[in-house]
């Protein structure tokens, strides 16, 4: 919605001289005019049009206009779209207080002073328009970053393959080379074959970090044979490195393979909830519990650290980092959650997927 595309407005009473007169009074804001002459038929045209204030008599037949808005009020499309009420005869600071309970924004009493309604009217019709573009801006940027995301997850497996097959060749060709000087016979300098052992052991080294960076950035595992294989070469690797000790359990036990981009969400989502303990909380232990349950995947990280502040804790802008934004944001395109809060000792990560059937890889 651009700041010209007009929005509507719909008028409701049962009095059609009424309705032409406010129809009259709020032509020029150039707006969608929508005449209802009954509490019925504005119901009905609120469940076919997407409104921006309804201007409504309190005292019509049938439906009255308190009654009326207690309904819109109830739907969830309508909690925030603007009510005006218009009365002649309920005047009194308990009927306006009736009509602000009901949800109403404002409450005007007849005479109607034309410049004033239609000023009332266009501020909420502009708030509107800007909350739908806020709206879409908000939409766009959730695509942009699911893009993001997406676009991260490629280049992660691109440069993977790179450093795999193509500086892992070389460096292996080279340690080759070098333990061919270290096979010939009679060699008689020394030096050259110190060189040569030195070579070779520097090659091993750059190959195993080669590996590690490789396999870091996108586990072959995680497509060849799953999520619970490359947790778990994962979870046993950090062990290695760090001086964190990580237990995992995976229910049920042949946890069931999911569509590629989940299972690489989910991957992300522990990689990076454990580089938080490892580089933040000053924890010796962490655990992870990994669940399928019949529409939902579970996953959580718990630690015996430090825990986390307040701020972090309700994603306060400011206070998380660029790998919490990125976890929320990997959550958000699943339509999951995620809870963060201190687990006395220590932090806790949990995370809820919705599973449909689309993100069940069914194999033959």
């Amino acid at each position: 919605m651009n700041e010209q595309e007009k929005v509507n407005i719909l008028m409701v009473d049962d009095q059609p001289s009424k309705l032409l007169s406010y129809e009259a009074i709020l032509d020029e804001l150039g707006e969608n005019l929508i005449k209802a002459n009954s509490g019925e038929e504005a119901l009905q045209c609120l469940l076919k049009t997407e409104v921006a204030v309804v201007l409504m008599d309190v005292s019509m037949p049938g439906l009255d206009g308190f009654e009326l808005a207690e309904m819109i009020r109830q739907h969830p499309r309508f909690q925030k779209t603007a009510i005006i009420f218009i009365s002649a005869v309920h005047l009194t600071d308990v009927d306006r207080l009736r009509g602000y309970e009901r949800g109403a924004v404002d409450y005007v009493s007849v005479p109607v002073v034309p410049e004033l309604l239609r000023a009332k009217v266009s501020v909420f019709a502009e708030l509107h328009r800007r909350s739908k573009q806020l709206e879409l801006l908000n939409n766009e940027l959730r695509v942009l970053s699911n893009r993001l995301i997406v676009a991260q997850d490629e280049e992660r497996r691109r440069i993977a393959r790179e450093l795999h097959d193509s500086l892992g060749q070389c460096l292996s060709t080279a340690k080759m080379l070098a333990e061919s000087i270290l096979m010939t016979p009679n060699h008689s300098n020394q030096l050259l074959r110190q060189a040569a052992t030195d070579i070779s052991s520097l090659m091993d080294h750059a190959i195993q970090q080669v590996r590690s960076m490789s396999y870091l950035l996108h586990p072959p595992l995680l497509d060849e044979a799953g999520l619970q294989s490359a947790l778990q070469w994962y979870l046993e690797g950090l062990s290695k490195r760090s001086s964190i000790d990580v237990s995992v359990d995976v229910q049920p036990d042949d946890f069931p393979r999911l569509a590629p981009e989940m299972e690489t969400a989910v991957f992300r989502i522990i990689q990076e909830a454990l580089t938080n303990v490892f580089r933040h909380s000053g924890a010796t232990k962490a655990r992870v519990n990994l669940m399928r349950e019949e529409d939902r995947v579970i996953c959580s990280v718990q630690d015996d650290g430090k825990g986390i502040t307040d701020g972090v804790a309700e994603f306060r802008p400011g206070s998380i980092g660029v790998g919490i934004a990125g976890m929320r944001q990997r959550v958000k395109d699943f339509e999951g959650e995620i809870r963060l809060r201190s687990a006395a000792p220590g932090t806790l990560v949990e995370v809820v997927l919705p599973l449909t059937p689309q993100r069940v890889r069914l194999l033959a």
